[in-house]
């Protein structure tokens, strides 16, 4: 298993022409954790519908439609 990130990375390289060999130093079961533990920001789901690899994080994915903002422990926003 590997990392997001890396196989986004090999993806690209390879849509560009780039042969590439990505290497995975930690446990399949740490990569499996910190995968479902993902966060991916809008630009980041955009980049893998680019690349054709976003079809499972949209099948997986659930949304943050809202978020509180505090500072000094005083809650100053709410979008």
């Amino acid at each position: 298993m590997l990392r997001p990130a890396g196989l986004l990375l090999g993806q690209l390289l390879h849509t560009y022409g780039i042969d590439n060999v990505i290497l995975e130093r930690q446990t399949p079961d740490y990569v499996a954790r910190r995968i479902a533990q993902a966060c991916f920001e809008e630009g980041t789901v955009a980049l893998l519908d680019q690349v054709g690899a976003g079809a499972r994080a949209h099948r997986k994915a659930w949304s943050i439609m809202a978020s509180n903002w505090a500072f000094g422990g005083a809650r100053t926003a709410s979008i």
